[in-house]
């Protein structure tokens, strides 16, 4: 019986079994059933609060005639849900009437964002897709959570976590809000490099943008994790050891792995140095006719059996490219051939000067320049539309539009024109703030301690003008001026302004005190690319005061109210490759002004001066610095209000007017009539890293002014022998201002010359 029994029950669950089974596969056609078959008399919505029924039945495309076609159907259900309306759409049969129920997703009422202080709510905002009275879906908050998250990496955060929270309101409205852990920043905690035989890990990390995290770079992102900075910085690396002769260098990879605790990186370039080669002979044909290819070897900076260096190759290239330009060829294309001997190590180079294709000029379109007038931009232009394409001309173009400092990109490029010998230019700018709102603090040891207040407009009105106004008070002098430069003037190239100012100073060294009041009209433009004139026209009435009842009576003699009246004329030639940290190039400047032209006061001065600078040697800069000048009365003596005065930062070692012509009696400074400087500086890094940007020098100043006029009842001490120092100094640009430290010792001298050992300044601007 227990047999039967058992056998029974199993039977039992087999039929049950089978009317499960039975029941599965008919359901899906019973429900497909219920829309199948007959047609659509009527179509109900319900469920809809905001949404306008007629609405749904219009994304349907489904209307009462139709039949109940279940495919039909199922599409129109799609189509509804994919509105992004709805959290949830059903279809039901009720006799003839087609049932839609829908539950609408919710309205967003308000998007707000806590936790976040480094990046403003502004900039958040800007970078999600949802906003107010949009309708709420899950999939967009996620999408827009991400996007915040992206914007916390690229700002060097990558434990930043975003969590959205919605706040249910009445009337099917929400609350989205943005919960932020904005999280340390990631840092960047070692840089290692795999492979490298020949530089050490420190000269790599000097190469690269990339740095390792240090407490003094908080004003600094280079110690952040940046993706795109160490895509830039395996580029660097290859032009450095380009530049340095391996020329089968290659970045193998570069990883960045994340820390344990997401606070920094650890970053590895793996790299493959190869071989260092010299260059083989360098040869030089051409297809141009009446061209003597030899005769242009003299612009070749390569020669046979120097370190091959990829850099030098491109100025080479360039500088065949301009010679050849300035005979007369327009069109000219030069190419290198290389040829390498893996075995002798040597890459040699033939420079193929070819004809170029011919091709115009058709036209030049410059875009982004919301504010700043086209001709602004199109004046600095070395092509204008007609002339013959050159590339280095568009390059030359590029950089003077770039030296305006109006824009913060500047991209050119030249597209196909409407004939194949015709090219369309295209400029492309990003504009930048062009008004400086500045104040000033610092203190130098010649001036003492100064303040500065200062505003200033750089484009006006989109103009390319330069309106400018200042005050300085230190403590022995304070000036006030105004300026204005029309750097076009009549539509030429022709840089006209005008200056008002008001200055006064306390000339201890010599007991008086000065103040100037006058103006200036200037005008000035450009012989050459690298040659300027400037001519000046100015007005200054000069008062002496308060003398000292001890002064020097040729300082007495001199107090009181003075016009002077003058014209002066400058030529200024310079080949610097930056006016604010020169390491290549020079300039000189001549200038000449002579005083008469009306007023009480007659003199001739002129003077000389110029400074080379050379580096060598990866940031060692050898810097020679020279001035001389001259001045005579015609007719009159000279004043000491107008004679030079040299010392302090510019013959360190002496005190500013420490040397020259000496009343013995008061020891009163009188300043002389003629003088020159000398000084010769090697400035050099100190071994700290890059981006503190502290550097140290060695240097000696010689130097000597002579010759006055004056009373021969006064007893002077004068004497044109040389003077000379030496010392040491030491400049960082720290992120508070400059700060210049010099040591100078007085190593030539006279017994009546004034030595200052310690000379330094500080400033800031912000």
């Amino acid at each position: 019986m227990g047999g039967v029994r058992e056998v029974s029950r199993g039977r039992g669950i087999a039929v049950v079994g089978l009317l499960f089974w039975l029941l599965a596969v008919s359901w899906p056609a019973a429900a497909q059933s219920i829309l199948q078959g007959g047609v659509i008399r009527e179509i109900r919505v319900e469920g809809t609060q905001r949404i306008e029924p007629e609405t749904v039945r219009s994304y349907m495309q489904v209307n009462p005639g139709d039949n109940f076609d279940p495919l039909r159907l199922d599409g129109a259900l799609k189509k509804v849900f994919s509105t992004g309306l709805f959290a949830d759409v059903n279809f039901r049969r009720q006799g003839d009437a087609l049932i839609v129920t829908v539950v609408e997703n919710p309205i967003i009422n308000r998007i707000a964002f806590e936790g976040n202080d480094r990046i403003k709510d502004d900039a958040l905002q800007g970078e999600v897709e949802l906003r107010p009275r949009v309708v709420f879906t899950r999939t967009r908050v996620q999408n827009d959570a991400q996007r915040l998250l992206e914007i916390y990496r690229r700002s060097g955060r990558f434990a930043a976590t975003v969590e959205p929270k919605v706040i249910q309101l009445e009337q099917n409205r929400v609350d989205l809000v943005f919960e932020i852990d904005e999280g340390p920043q990631t840092t960047i905690r070692a840089i290692n490099f795999i492979g490298n035989r020949v530089f050490s890990d420190g000269s790599l990390r000097d190469e690269v943008t990339t740095a390792e995290y240090s407490w003094w770079n908080f004003l600094s992102t280079s110690d952040t994790y940046d993706p795109d900075r160490l895509t830039f910085d395996r580029e660097l690396l290859r032009r450095f050891y380009l530049s340095e002769g391996y020329a089968d260098f290659r970045v193998v990879s570069v990883v960045a792995e994340l820390t344990n605790d997401r606070e920094s990186f650890i970053v590895t370039f793996t790299i493959e140095e190869g071989e260092r080669y010299t260059f083989g002979e360098i040869g030089l044909s051409t297809t141009l006719r009446n061209l003597d290819p030899e005769a242009l070897r003299d612009n070749l900076d390569v020669e046979e059996g120097d370190w091959y260096n990829a850099e030098a190759v491109d100025g080479a290239i360039e500088a065949l490219t301009d010679a050849v330009g300035d005979l007369g060829f327009a069109f000219v294309d030069v190419r290198p051939r290389a040829k390498r001997d893996r075995e002798a190590r040597t890459i040699g180079l033939t420079f193929e000067i070819q004809e170029g294709p011919k091709v115009y000029v058709e036209r030049i379109d410059i875009r982004g320049n919301s504010r700043t007038l086209d001709r602004v931009v199109r004046r600095e232009f070395r092509l204008v539309e007609g002339d013959a394409f050159n590339v280095t001309k568009l390059r030359r173009s590029r950089t003077r539009i770039q030296n305006l400092g109006f824009f913060s990109t500047v991209e050119i490029a030249n597209e196909p024109g409407s004939a194949p010998d015709r090219t369309v230019v295209t400029v492309d700018v990003q504009e930048q703030s062009t008004g400086d709102l500045t104040f000033g603090a610092g203190f130098s040891s010649d001036a003492g301690p100064i303040a500065n207040v200062g505003i200033r407009e750089r484009n006006l009105l989109g103009r390319g003008q330069d309106i400018r106004a200042n005050v300085s008070i230190a403590g022995s002098a304070s000036e006030v001026d105004l300026s204005f430069t029309e750097p076009y003037f009549l539509h030429r190239n022709l840089a006209a302004g005008v200056d008002l100012f008001r200055t006064t100073s306390d000339q201890e060294e010599s007991s008086f005190e000065e103040e100037e009041l006058g103006g200036s009209l200037r005008a000035g433009f450009d012989i050459s690319e690298h040659l300027r004139q400037v001519v000046r026209y100015s007005l200054v009435q000069k008062d002496i005061t308060d003398v000292d009842s001890d002064a020097s009576l040729i300082i007495k003699g001199e107090e009181g109210q003075t016009i002077r009246s003058s014209v002066s004329n400058e030529f200024i030639y310079d080949t610097r490759n930056s006016r604010f940290d020169t390491r290549d190039g020079y300039i000189v400047r001549l200038s000449n002004e002579f005083t008469g032209l009306g007023g009480d006061v007659t003199f001739l001065k002129s003077r000389i001066k110029g400074a080379y600078y050379y580096t060598f040697a990866e940031s060692w800069t050898v810097a020679y610095r020279g001035e001389l000048g001259g001045m005579f009365g015609l007719g009159e003596d000279t004043r000491a209000a107008d004679r030079f005065f040299i010392g302090g930062s510019n013959v360190r070692g002496f005190e500013f007017a420490g040397l020259g012509p000496r009343d013995r009696a008061s020891d009163d400074s009188l300043g002389g009539k003629y003088f020159y400087t000398n000084s010769l500086e090697l400035s050099f890094p100190l071994g700290l890293p890059q981006d503190l940007d502290v550097r140290g020098r060695l240097f000696t100043d010689v130097a000597s002014v002579w010759d006055f006029d004056g009373s021969s009842a006064v007893a002077v001490d004068d004497s044109s022998s040389p003077r000379a120092s030496i010392g040491t100094g030491v400049s960082w640009n720290s992120p508070f201002g400059p700060l210049v430290v010099d040591l100078g010792f007085a190593v030539l001298k006279e017994d009546f010359d004034k030595e200052e050992i310690l000379n330094f300044s500080f400033g800031t601007q912000f």
